[in-house]
């Protein structure tokens, strides 16, 4: 592990351990990794970049509202190819919050994404995105069953 040393202002460095008491840090040097993971993380997620991740997309929808609903749906049938599940939740007689889990290349998966908090009815849209690293590995079974194994690992 490597160290090293930063200086901050007074007034940077009281705002800098609120935001760590605040989000439940244990230490700057946690909060200080998940910043730079952060970053490295936009660079390598770039639109030009071919990167895969997993991604997941929470919204708020009226469950009442048959129309909406029949978008959802119709949209994620769409993207089955990225769209790996969902978790329905009842919030209230009336609103329901969904979290669709999915994989695939970044572009797509932003790009789906989008699509679906834009959608008229879909309220309180949030992606969180994680790169992976594709790894194409040989697999050889001891029954003589060969073929191709993939590793998807989160980049940082």
């Amino acid at each position: 592990m490597q160290r090293f040393t930063i200086s901050l202002n007074d007034a940077l460095a009281e705002k800098f351990d609120t935001l760590i008491s605040t989000k439940g840090y244990s230490n700057r040097s946690e909060a200080v990794r998940d910043l730079i993971r952060a970053q490295i993380d936009d660079v390598s997620m770039a639109p030009s970049a071919e990167v895969w991740c997993v991604a997941t997309v929470n919204y708020v929808y009226d469950h009442h509202d048959k129309t909406v609903v029949e978008r959802v749906l119709s949209l994620q049938h769409e993207y089955h190819d990225l769209v790996i599940t969902s978790l329905h939740t009842h919030l209230d007689h009336h609103d329901c919050l969904e979290t669709v889990v999915m994989r695939g290349p970044a572009k797509a998966v932003r790009s789906f994404s989008q699509m679906l908090i834009a959608l008229r009815g879909v309220r309180h849209g949030g992606v969180h995105v994680v790169p992976l690293a594709v790894e194409h590995r040989k697999l050889a079974h001891s029954h003589g069953h060969s073929g191709q194994h993939v590793h998807l690992k989160p980049l940082s």
